[in-house]
């Protein structure tokens, strides 16, 4: 409170630095390096990306996760000229990560490393290390569902299998299942990017884009929450890119983000540039097509973010 919009902050692969700048302007304040040792092995890294960047609840804190060094920097931004950061050591190749459904703890894939870390925003710790049960974990910002057996989890996908993992994130009431694997799915095949829930939806859907199959790169697998307690869930399959009445090109369904309200969540049909692309919208209560939203001006669409639940942290 009393830092709404005063600063904003934006990472780079290249150069490998975070830069922190004026909320209404967009201008430039502080430049700082992400060059260091990896957490490990102690040897420099020169180069060592930014990937993803979210902001706490609890602090004025902005947290950012070092992709090859395996840091994750909580920079305190209330003073700038005496800048403070807490380094916690992780695990390397940190990539996309979103928070659990307090927006206590924020869960980070170390990708390469088939490891999740979680860190505790309100003590400013390592809560976690866990192995995701899958190959190449890509999460997107994650999915939170109440799950009927386990609670609160949070979910992520995986790039290199088909594995769809449950991780307990209530320590609280359900301390037995808190950071542990509580159950894996089987999706429709490797290749997934992102996952999707909302508070409102009884629905989980997983994308698998970059599946070599054409047919699975171009549809999404959705769970009925309800249904994970039973042995083995089944999906129900939709056909985004057949919705989307395009014909050419491979046609790959990615990133699903749901509205405010959360009665309907878009999808986009990725094509190359040269050929078309879409936005399908779907109807969250009945699974069925609503809209197609095509133009000229829609080239290889990918991530598209509802700005209440971005700025809520709502996923």
């Amino acid at each position: 409170k009393g830092f709404e919009d005063k600063y904003a902050i934006a990472g780079a692969y290249w150069p490998p630095q975070y830069v922190i700048m004026d909320g209404a302007t967009l201008e430039p304040i502080k430049v700082v390096s992400t060059r260091g040792m990896t957490y490990d092995t102690q040897e420099y890294h020169p180069e060592p990306r930014v990937a993803s960047i979210v902001a706490s609840h609890y602090r004025p804190e902005f947290i950012v996760n070092v992709k090859e060094t395996g840091h994750i920097l909580l920079i305190d931004y209330s003073d700038l000229k005496n800048l403070k950061v807490t380094d916690i050591e992780a695990e390397r190749f940190l990539h996309d990560g979103g928070f659990d459904s307090t927006g206590r703890y924020f869960l980070v894939a170390a990708n390469a490393r088939n490891k999740i870390a979680v860190v505790d925003t309100k003590k400013g710790t390592l809560a976690a290390l866990i192995n995701s049960k899958g190959k190449t974990p890509h999460p997107g910002r994650g999915a939170n569902i109440k799950h009927p057996k386990f609670g609160p989890v949070w979910v992520t996908s995986h790039l290199g299998d088909e594995t769809v993992s449950l991780i307990g994130t209530d320590p609280v009431n359900h301390k037995q299942y808190a950071w542990k694997v509580v159950q894996t799915l089987e999706g429709q095949g490797g290749g997934s990017l992102f996952v999707k829930s909302h508070p409102k939806s009884g629905h989980l859907y997983v994308d698998s884009p970059l599946n070599p199959d054409a047919e699975i790169a171009s549809s999404v697998a959705v769970f009925n929450i309800s249904d994970l307690a039973k042995e083995e869930p089944e999906y129900k399959v939709l056909p985004i890119g057949e919705w989307s009445g395009i014909t050419e090109g491979v046609r790959r369904v990615v990133q699903g983000e749901f509205n405010k309200a959360g009665d309907e969540i878009w999808f986009s049909v990725w094509n190359g540039k040269a050929q078309q692309s879409a936005i399908v919208v779907v109807d969250d209560k009945t699974l069925k097509l609503k809209k197609v939203i095509k133009d000229k001006r829609l080239v290889t669409p990918t991530g598209k973010f509802n700005v209440f639940n971005t700025r809520k942290d709502v996923y």
